[in-house]
């Protein structure tokens, strides 16, 4: 499928770009590389293959999560440079 220019000048004003000549002409064919390209795969047999199948194997490579104990109050504030009444004290920043 072979894109028009008037459709790549349409493509860049939605994408919000301005383009060169030279610029509109090369992603005239690029895009319509691409659209060629996507044409071939529609063509492929993709009976029996099902639509969630993929390449990577679906176990998960991340830890376990094992629940722990998290921060107590003291500990949480302990690096604050002023703290009342198991908080954060900060100056004003509105008068």
């Amino acid at each position: 499928m072979s894109l028009t220019l008037q459709e790549v000048e349409h493509i860049a004003f939605l994408a919000r770009l301005e383009l060169t000549e030279e610029e509109k002409k090369q992603y005239q064919q690029q895009l319509s590389d691409i659209l060629d390209h996507v044409a071939r795969l529609q063509q492929l047999d993709t009976t029996g293959i099902s639509p969630t199948s993929g390449i990577l194997s679906s176990r998960s490579v991340l830890r376990d999560d094992i629940p722990k104990e998290g921060l107590n109050v003291k500990k949480a504030l302990e690096n604050g440079p002023s703290i009342e009444a198991d908080q954060f004290k900060v100056p004003p920043v509105l008068d």
